[in-house]
């Protein structure tokens, strides 16, 4: 059966011309003329049979409709392109993987383990963006998603299945100097110390405090911080201590610029999940992706929180 779409070039004419709500401009970014761009349009028209521009006294501006589909046609021919720029990279061979993933995970889980993801499927490539919050995968070019939230969050998100990667534990950790000389800190001492606070989990430090049987008046006071690698170099400064995942800390604390504060390990509300459309056939890649994300999980569980990081080559000494 014939598809109802229209010419590519049209498309790629009307996006322009949209962006920059210019035929001219338009046509100097395809390298095409004016009248070129506006044969392309008009057919656009003819077969959509709306008006995309009206005209105005300093040129064209888009119609209601026209703003629609351009942001449609625009995320389209943007999914296009990152699909044949992967095709022509891997010639022909493997497939690809678009990951969204929040970037403290990403960032200090994820990508680390990857080298060991490539070496055993050298023919998938992982494509990683940042995105915080769920969303439509119907919209995005995302084929699964990490996602850092509860399980009744997960449940809430329509149209998807998840899998529980990793359960999130949380540690007070702090400065070699905040300690003053002492090697570990009781809960009492912490709720008497500048605590720093995670944004988006007011609530972090009244929990550890309350698991501990700690009374601890200042449990929500002290500095404001969004994302856990800001609260990570404010507590290696000496600002305060910090509650912090242990998955997120391993590279400051290998490199002694943070230390554990106290080793009351609590188990938190969040875990990460990696979450994929609720569809019958799923993409081999991803899911050789997935039982590898559940090995990598099941070997950082099986280690105590100072050794979860992945290995590395001890750092070569220095002469002096």
């Amino acid at each position: 059966m014939r598809r109802k779409i229209p010419s590519t070039q049209s498309l790629i004419c009307f996006e322009a011309a949209a962006r920059h709500e210019s035929y001219t401009r338009a046509a100097q970014e395809l390298a095409l003329t004016q009248s070129a761009v506006s044969r392309q349009i008009t057919a656009l028209e003819d077969f959509l049979g709306i008006a995309l521009f009206r005209r105005t006294r300093h040129g064209v501006a888009l119609t209601p409709a026209g703003a629609d589909y351009a942001r449609q046609i625009a995320r389209q021919l943007d999914t296009m392109e990152r699909d044949t720029l992967d095709a022509m990279a891997r010639q022909g061979q493997g497939g690809s993987l678009q990951l969204a993933a929040v970037p403290t995970f990403a960032t200090r889980w994820l990508i680390p383990r990857l080298p060991d993801f490539a070496a055993k499927h050298p023919d998938i490539t992982v494509h990683i963006e940042t995105r915080t919050r769920p969303f439509l995968f119907n919209d995005t070019p995302f084929d699964a998603a990490i996602y850092a939230g509860t399980a009744t969050q997960t449940a809430n998100w329509a149209g998807t299945k998840s899998t529980v990667i990793i359960e999130e534990d949380v540690i007070p950790v702090c400065s070699p100097a905040l300690l003053a000389g002492r090697k570990l800190l009781s809960p009492v001492a912490i709720a008497r110390m500048p605590l720093l606070q995670q944004s988006t989990r007011p609530d972090g430090w009244r929990q550890w405090f309350d698991a501990q049987n700690v009374d601890a008046p200042r449990a929500h006071s002290g500095p404001r911080y969004e994302l856990f690698s800001m609260i990570a170099i404010a507590a290696a400064h000496g600002l305060g201590v910090a509650l912090m995942p242990t998955l997120a800390i391993q590279d400051e604390l290998a490199r002694g610029e943070l230390v554990i504060a106290c080793e009351r390990l609590l188990r938190g509300e969040r875990s990460y999940y990696l979450v994929t459309p609720a569809v019958e056939d799923e993409r081999p890649a991803l899911t050789l992706f997935r039982a590898w994300l559940v090995a990598q999980a099941t070997a950082t569980d099986s280690q105590p929180p100072s050794a979860r990081s992945p290995s590395r080559p001890a750092p070569p000494s220095r002469s002096t």
